[in-house]
């Protein structure tokens, strides 16, 4: 009865979260601090918290940046949907998508989270969960990239979401005729597109004031 009394008093509370994000304690630690300061010290965080964040004022793809918390499939959840809130281990959930490899992280451990990486970002663009990215919705965040950024109209930006969705159509299905309907870009197609692409500096949370490398809170020293 001691031994378990000690065990159990030894067994860390966030010791559950850690083994399933891979945060170290100290990081979860520091992660619960800038939970705390988004939420105003509240259990949960809600979409309006995040709005608050001034570095994401002028970011054109900031609304699916802050849906991407709130969505229930980056949150390691089996089912899809979205939160109206969230607590902290689904904060730890989504964060851990982030988090980069270690110098003990095997080529198979570094494998399986460029995997989870690419989920989340292909995530983002499908807005509806049917596993699918349709010219609808890549064409919508093409339009905010592009026309948000003052350089070009939203026309131009459609045409040129269109063009790029005829180009991975004719790369993924090089048969299809000119009648032919092209459904959307599938995870196996978003997998091919970005292979290759290194995803350690392109996955960060600056906004956020998080150190990827660390994950301590507060501005990097950089």
């Amino acid at each position: 009865m001691g031994a378990s009394q000690t065990r159990s008093e030894l067994t860390h509370p966030h010791q559950d979260v850690a083994d399933k994000t891979g945060f170290s304690l100290e990081q979860i630690k520091n992660l619960h601090s800038r939970f705390q300061q988004l939420s105003g010290n509240k259990e949960t965080i809600s979409r309006e918290d995040l709005e608050g964040i001034p570095a994401l004022a002028n970011n054109p793809i900031r609304k699916q940046i802050i849906d991407a918390f709130f969505d229930k499939r980056n949150q390691h959840q089996e089912e899809v949907g979205s939160s109206q809130e969230i607590g902290f281990e689904q904060f730890l959930m989504v964060m851990s998508h982030f988090r980069p490899p270690t110098l003990r992280t095997t080529e198979e451990e570094k494998e399986e989270m460029r995997k989870e990486k690419l989920r989340f970002l292909f995530n983002m663009h499908d807005t509806d969960n049917d596993g699918t990215i349709t010219l609808v919705e890549y064409r919508k965040v093409v339009e905010e990239l592009l026309s948000k950024s003052g350089a070009i109209g939203q026309v131009a930006a459609k045409a040129i979401a269109d063009a790029a969705m005829l180009e991975v159509a004719s790369t993924n299905v090089p048969h299809m005729g000119p009648e032919d309907f092209y459904e959307g870009i599938t995870f196996e197609h978003f997998e091919q597109i970005l292979k290759g692409l290194e995803m350690e500096t392109r996955m960060h949370i600056r906004f956020l004031d998080v150190n990827t490398s660390t994950m301590s809170c507060g501005k990097s020293t950089s």
